[in-house]
């Protein structure tokens, strides 16, 4: 009878924790609001849209729309400059915008001196044409530009791109200057010599990654004022 009993209980025994095995599933088959998210990959989408299996997650498109309205731009940038670094290992995001930023100081200040010596091995050949046409004008008319760079306020990246080889990024300068036209005379044709203007430029330069010449060049301007 003894061994009878015994045998009873390990079926009782057996039950039991089959039962809690059940209860545990149940509970930990349920969402409590604090899983962790949907694995992405690197382009922010679903994992099982990269490739990988994760069918018991989904990704609620309420918080997918506000996780990504407005970042966009900020994704492409990074995406870009991650394409550039891939391109040349060498390239240094902050360390362009320094050189960037003496750049631009040493074009502004040789262009209002109608110095083309210093301004061809930075320009485009376009860009260049276009420096010059207005240089020989100035002379033409006997006219002298004088440019005070007072600062510059702020050098930013706003867009990178890689097209083939080739690199682009495409800087926004703000600077404070003093810009007067001068006559053959002196007197001010266009300008104020005591006014001091903000200034915004957006340059985009330019570098094939394959080049052993290590030399960004300016490749297109823009003016918003």
């Amino acid at each position: 009878m003894g061994d009878g009993f015994q045998f009873i209980d390990i079926i009782i025994f057996a039950m039991v924790a089959a039962f809690l095995v059940l209860r545990l599933r149940s509970v930990l088959g349920r969402r409590t609001g604090h899983e962790k998210p949907p694995r992405t990959d690197r382009l922010g989408r679903p994992a099982e849209q990269a490739g990988e299996s994760n069918d018991t997650v989904i990704q609620l498109p309420e918080r997918a729309a506000r996780e990504t309205a407005g970042a966009h731009e900020g994704d492409d940038l990074t995406g870009g400059l991650t394409q550039i670094k891939i391109a040349d290992p060498a390239f240094d995001a902050e360390q362009f915008v320094g050189g960037a930023r003496a750049a631009f100081e040493m074009i502004v200040t040789s262009y209002a001196a109608g110095d083309k010596d210093t301004l061809r091995p930075l320009l485009s050949d376009e860009v260049f044409e276009n420096f010059s046409q207005a240089i020989d004008g100035r002379e033409q008319r006997n006219e002298t530009l004088e440019t005070t760079l007072v600062a510059i306020r702020t050098g930013d990246i706003v867009e990178a791109t890689m097209d083939g080889r080739i690199a682009f990024v495409t800087i926004k300068f703000v600077s404070e200057q003093i810009n007067v036209t001068r006559d053959a005379e002196g007197e001010p044709v266009d300008g104020d010599p005591t006014a001091v203007t903000d200034v915004t430029d957006i340059w985009t330069f330019a570098r094939n990654t394959r080049s052993r010449n290590p030399n960004w060049t300016l490749v297109a301007t823009e003016a918003s004022n």
